[in-house]
Order: structure tokens, then sequence, then C-alpha cells
């Protein structure tokens, strides 16, 4: 069964087109299960269109349209489950067509195409004799239906984004939040690392062209680095710095050298070599490993693009686009000319990718992972792309347009709206003061006006600069980096979190395979398996905030209370290394813990007699409380932060902290979205920690909102039955309020 399967599906793939695949499909199928007619039907419109068939009549292809409430094909849809009969025109539920004359088969066996809970059409088996199919037929067709689903979606994206004139929207993973209306780009479209195996006629030639490629793909790597390296951009630096070691002979550079002196033609020596390293990658099966594989991609396109297109290297634009492009590849970023890139959207890569990391630093949209992206001819096409929803409209209409225009108008006029009251505190109207702290990864998300009026730093990651690197950075190098962090918000605090890899960050330096890695070896638990590690960092942060008094120390993904007081033997001991070293009494850092696993929210009590405050991570807190893995498009919609169970363990958690003098924050997306914001507001905490960007409008949000009003809203909010119902509530609580912060 398992070949039969994989040969259809494999042939699918290899149509030329939408209507040869469906063709192959029920060909197939008919040959597979030795029957005398297979048909399939696409829902259209609330309409089953008969798409492809062998054994009916062909002229009706296309013709047949059968409504959902008609039929056993819409019986099937209805009931969204197979309808196996050894006689179909007995049922009374069967209707004939004349057109597809089908009079002579009694035996019916239908299925249901169901992709992501959405039926795409119904696949149908006849047989002349009346019999019933065998279970073993209808397990089958049951398998090859959900296996043909995902290929039958993205060929009917391929064929109404190629239609001239038609408005199409594609959805992905909003990387760089942002909204931009410009005609597309595509790059390295034509290059492509799956070359054909060509031999070489001459290994000395071949090997000459791959060392020019080579050395001229270095020469654009350092001179992209010398130029942000200019811009004061190290952390962007280091991605270029980490691509160049892959081209040593030690690396890639080596095994491409390889390839060629066994008799290969240089562009076939790289497409070999970056496809079996590709492969290695992308079977790993932690989320940051697999992004690693874009790297290898990456580079071999830029050596294969000085290998077949050297004269096409310049971008030069008259006007803004949308590059659109395979992989999400940093240099091409790096490469393109700022004021003429108005976005960026790629077929593969994670929100994680060194490309998603780099555009959110220079305030690019960027959506990644949109499906069979590249089957589509969108070269100067128009696009708007809605990073804030990870959509891509291809083609749209000029009304469209227009609505898009005057939303990006709005947005920059509420935008500045927003900036002309940074200066001012945040006070609720009933004069309650919340304290709004930047979240900050990269030094260039630091360095900006907005950051200037915050009121410290609500998390520093510090795993963001060990990804950008090919090697753990030394105590020496972690200093000068702290010291940068530390010296951007003089005089206000500023919390380290220690090291947080593992889950969907990961090191390539520092492979991790695991089964499961969200439950797994990560944060606080890799930190205390490593203790060197853990004692450099913090020997680093303590030295980093000698004479400024502003350090904190914050333990991530903590789950049981002997792994504080582990972590904070290792504290004590860097700190009492530092005095000795220094010769003289510093004082110690505060030490707090992050809420992310559960298991800490009944045990506050306990956490409090160990440290001095906590932070709320809402994303992974609400991740585990609802066991959704966020970043599974199978059931991320299940994922919600405002679900009455979340909203529930952060009440407890902010009267728990209250209880017990525990100082608390939030820094999880939750904090920095104006519903979320109000909603912790009316739970008692005071401290929201958000990435830059949204400072503004939480502070113009907050600045407008009463405390005694928000608390009778929390306790109707917490009686809901869901997510959904919260966030009616409170729109409907800011629409009374006249506070427009979409």
């Amino acid at each position: 069964m398992l070949t039969t399967l994989k040969k259809i599906s494999q042939s699918m793939a290899a149509a030329a087109n939408y209507e040869q695949a469906l063709n192959i499909l029920v060909t197939g199928t008919k040959e597979a299960m030795l029957t005398e007619c297979c048909s399939i039907f696409i829902l259209e419109n609330q309409k089953l269109v008969l798409s492809a068939t062998d054994g009916l009549q062909q002229s009706a292809v296309g013709k047949v349209k059968v409504p959902v409430s008609e039929g056993l094909i819409g019986l099937t849809v209805q009931r969204e489950e197979p309808l196996n009969l050894a006689d179909a025109h007995s049922h009374p539920s069967f209707k004939a067509y004349p057109e597809v004359m089908e009079e002579e088969y009694c035996a019916l066996l239908s299925v249901p195409i169901i992709h992501r809970k959405q039926v795409l059409g119904v696949i149908t088996l006849q047989q002349h004799e009346s019999r019933q199919f065998t279970e073993s037929e209808e397990a089958f067709l049951v398998t090859l239906a959900a296996q043909v689903s995902l290929a039958i979606g993205g060929l009917q994206q391929k064929e109404k984004v190629n239609k001239p004139r038609t408005q199409v929207i594609l959805q992905g993973l909003a990387a760089s939040p942002g909204i931009a209306i410009a005609p597309a780009v595509v790059i390295g479209g034509q290059i492509s690392i799956e070359q054909q195996d060509v031999v070489s006629e001459d290994a000395d030639l071949e090997y000459h062209r791959l060392h020019l490629a080579i050395t001229k793909t270095r020469t654009m790597l350092d001179e992209l680095a010398q130029r942000f390296e200019q811009e004061q951009q190290e952390d962007v630096v280091s991605i270029f710095s980490a691509l160049q070691l892959l081209l040593d002979n030690s690396s890639l550079g080596g095994e491409y050298e390889k390839e060629v002196k066994l008799g290969w033609k240089a562009e076939t020596a790289v497409s070999r070599v970056s496809l079996r390293f590709i492969k290695q990658f992308s079977e790993m099966n932690d989320p940051y490993l697999k992004e690693r594989a874009n790297d290898v991609r990456e580079l071999g396109q830029k050596v294969l693009r000085h290998l077949i297109e050297p004269n096409r290297l310049k971008m030069e634009f008259d006007k803004p686009v949308i590059l659109v492009t395979r992989d999400a590849d940093a240099t091409i970023l790096a490469e393109f000319p700022r004021q003429k890139l108005a976005g960026i959207i790629t077929e593969f890569g994670g929100v994680n990718s060194h490309a998603s990391i780099m555009a959110r630093a220079l305030g690019i949209p960027a959506v990644v992972g949109v499906n069979k992206l590249l089957l589509a001819d969108l070269t100067d096409k128009k696009l708007i792309l809605n990073a804030h929803r990870g959509t891509l409209l291809v083609s749209p209409s000029r009304a469209v347009v227009k609505e898009y225009q005057a939303l990006v108008r709005a947005e920059q006029a509420q935008e500045r709206r927003y900036r002309k009251e940074m200066s001012e505190p945040t006070v609720t109207l009933d004069g309650r003061r919340i304290k709004l702290y930047v979240n900050a990864g990269l030094l260039g998300g630091i360095k900006s006006e907005v950051v200037n009026e915050a009121d410290g730093i609500g998390l520093y990651r510090t795993e963001i600069a060990f990804m950008l690197q090919s090697h753990f950075p030394s105590e020496i190098e972690q200093i000068k980096l702290y010291s940068e962090v530390l010296q951007s918000m003089p005089n206000r605090p500023v919390v380290m979190r220690t090291l947080d890899i593992g889950g969907d960050k990961a090191l390539p330096y520092f492979p991790i395979s695991e089964v499961n890695p969200f439950l797994g070896w990560r944060g606080i638990r890799l930190s205390l398996d490593h203790p060197d590690l853990l004692l450099i960092q913090l020997r680093a942060m303590m030295q980093a905030d000698h004479g400024k008094q502003q350090l904190q120390i914050l333990l991530p993904m903590v789950s049981h209370l002997s792994e504080i007081d582990i972590a904070l033997q290792y504290i004590e001991r860097a700190h009492t290394e530092i005095e000795s070293e220094l010769g003289k009494v510093i004082p110690k850092p505060k030490v707090g813990v992050m809420i992310e696993v559960p298991s800490l929210v009944y045990q506050l009590d306990q956490v409090a007699q160990r440290v001095d405050f906590v932070s709320v991570g809402s994303n992974d807190l609400t991740q585990y409380l609802l066991a959704v893995d966020r970043n599974n498009p199978n059931v991320s919609e299940l994922y919600d932060s405002y679900h009455p169970g979340v909203l529930r363990a952060l009440q407890r958690i902010m009267l728990d902290c209250r209880q017990h003098e525990l100082e608390v924050s939030v820094c999880g997306e939750l904090a920095s979205e104006p519903m979320g914001a109000v909603l912790l507001l009316a739970m008692g905490c005071n401290k929201l920690s958000m990435n830059h960007g949204n400072i503004p409008k939480i502070n113009y949000v907050l600045r407008r909102v009463s405390l005694s009003e928000l608390k009778p809203l929390l306790r109707s909010c917490l009686l809901l039955d869901s997510g959904e119902e919260v966030r009616d509530l409170v729109h409907n609580y800011f629409s009374q309020k006249s506070i427009k912060c979409s």
C-alpha cells in the first residue's frame, strides 16, 4: 500500500499543472484499486465540481456541479466521513446526473478530502457489480485522500495565483510586523541548488571557477559585514561572519573542492554538497537546527549566483519592492538597497531564522513559510504584505489597495499620536503608575528614541547573541556586549536572562536533538548541566555591571525549587570570585525566576523565600497550560493567551505575589497588546515588558483607562467560556471609551 501511495503522490507532484495532477490521481487510483471508475469532485462555492474522472463521461468534466445539499457526493461532504454502498441507486439521497452516464455503476465508495478541517472535495470509486467495497479498500482510499489533501491545496493555490487579475490570499508566519504595498521581485528563483549532475570536462578549469566564485562570495560577505560594522550593528555583523566560516576549507568550502576533484562540474559540486548537508539538518527534530539548513542553502545559492549569473548580482530598482525568495536569506536582505525594500516574503524559513532576526532589527515587514510560494509566478505582480497577520494578498483589486493604503496612513497617523505622549509618564486616569520596560535581544533594538523613554530593560535575551555566533562567546566578549546593553539604559534596571536555548532556540555549534524539545533540555536545565557556561555568563554580567548597579539576573524555564537553590549557589560563587579579583565588596544583583512552567504557579510562597522577583513569560505559560505547540500550524489556532483558564492562572500569580510581597512583571506578548495590558493591570500587575515598537501604544492606552473600571471588567472576563468572548468584551470596553488601538 505504502509504495502505491508514494507513487501516486510523487506523480502528482511532478505534474505540469493542476488538471494533469488530478487526472494522474484518478487514473492511478483506479489502477491501484482494480476498479472500473474513479472520479474527483472539487468543492468550489458550495458546489462539488467534477474535475477529473476515469470511467465517467469526459465531456461532463467541469460542467457537472453538485450542490453540497444534494446527492450522495453532497452527503459525503455533509457527514465528513466515507460512504460505502453496495447499490447506490437504492439510497434515498441518490440523485442521477445524466451528463456523467453513471447508470451502469452500482457500487459506490466516496471519501471526503479534508485539509485542516476544510473539505476540499470528494474522491469516489464505482463498480458495475453490486457489492460493498472491503474494509481494506476503504482504508486505502481514506489514507490516499488524507495524503493528497496537502498536494491538492498547494496546486489550487498555484492555479489561483497564476490566474490573471485574480486576487488571492496566501498565509504564512508573521516574522517582523508591518504592512507593505509594492510590486514583487523574485530573487534567486532561477538559482536552484538542485542542479542536474554534470561531469567536468576540465577539472582544472572547474577548480579555478569554484575558487573564483568562493572568493567573490567571501568578498561580498566581508563588504556586508564592514557596512553593518560601521553602522554599529555588531549582532548583524556576526551573521555574515558565521557564513564566512562556512566557506573555510574545514567546512563547506572544502567539501565543494572535494566534489570538483572527484570530477564534477563546479555547479554540480556545490549542489551535491548543499543537498547532502541540507538533508542532514532538515532531518533533525530541533526547529532551530532545521533552520540551519537554510544557512547551507543560502551559502550554496550565493556561490551558484557567482557561477551562473555573475552579471545579475546588482539590485537596482526605481521604486520600493517586496522581495520574494525561496529562503530566509540574510545576505540578500543586507545587499538590498534599504530604502527600496518595502518587505520580504519567503517560502521556507522560520521566525527565528537569521533573516527574520535581521528584518526585525531593521524594521522591515516580513512573512515567512508561505507554502508553495514559488510555484506561482509573482514577478512584477502587485502585492500587499500584512505582516501583522502573516498574510499576502496577490493581485489585489484597486478597492483593496485603497483600503490598505488608508490603513497604512491611519497607522502612521496613530503612531504619531502615540509618540507625542511618550514623554508623559504611564499613569491611569485614577492615578496608578505603570512601568513599561523593553524586551531586547539585539543592540539595534535598544538604540532608539522609544527605548530612551522606557523605564528599563525588562528582559534582555542573552541567547540571541549566542545564536548569531559560530562558537560560545568568551567571558571577555560577553562583558563587552553586556556593558553596551547596560550603557544603553543608564541608571535604569536591566534584567538579563541567563542562556535560554532549547525548544525552538538552539545553537548551530551545540546541536540538541530531542523528540519533544519544548519539554526537554532547555533553559536553566541546560545551564545547570553546564556550570562552566553558566559561571562564565554570570561572571561577565557582574563585571559589566561593576559600578552601575543596574543588573538583575533572571533564570528561565524553572520547574523545581531545587533548580533555584543550585543556581543561587552558582550566583554566590560568581559574586565571590569577582569580589576576590576586584579586591573589594560589590553589591549583589537582584535575582528572579521566570514563571513559565505551571508547577511554579502553585509554589510562589516558597519561591518568594528564595528570590527577589518573578517575571511571567506568558507565551510559554500559555503553551504549557493549554498543551499547544504555538509553532505547530496544525494546532496553533488553539493557542490563546486570552483563554479564561490562562487568565485565571495569571490572576492567581498576581494575588499570590501580592500576598508574599514578591515583585512581579509580565514579559510575554500579552503585555505588549492593549487588551492584555489592561487585563494585567486589572489583576494588579504594574510592570509590563514588551518589544520597543509597542511601548508608545501601550502608554497611550493605559493613560486612558481607569483601574476602578477595569476590575469589574476583569471579573466578567474570568467568567466567560472562551478567549474569543474575552476579546469581544474588552473590545466593547475600548469602543465605549473611544480608545483606538488596533
